[in-house]
């Protein structure tokens, strides 16, 4: 069975996130990842 070449046509970004916990970190990970899906 061939596999189907995946295609790469969307933008991507790695996020990386450091802090103590209960600092934000996810709402703002949440909160780039929202913009970026409207642009």
């Amino acid at each position: 069975m061939a596999k189907e070449k995946f295609e790469r046509n969307k933008p991507h970004v790695n996020v990386g996130t450091i802090g103590h916990v209960d600092h934000g970190k996810t709402t703002l990970t949440a909160a780039m990842t929202r913009v970026c899906a409207e642009v």
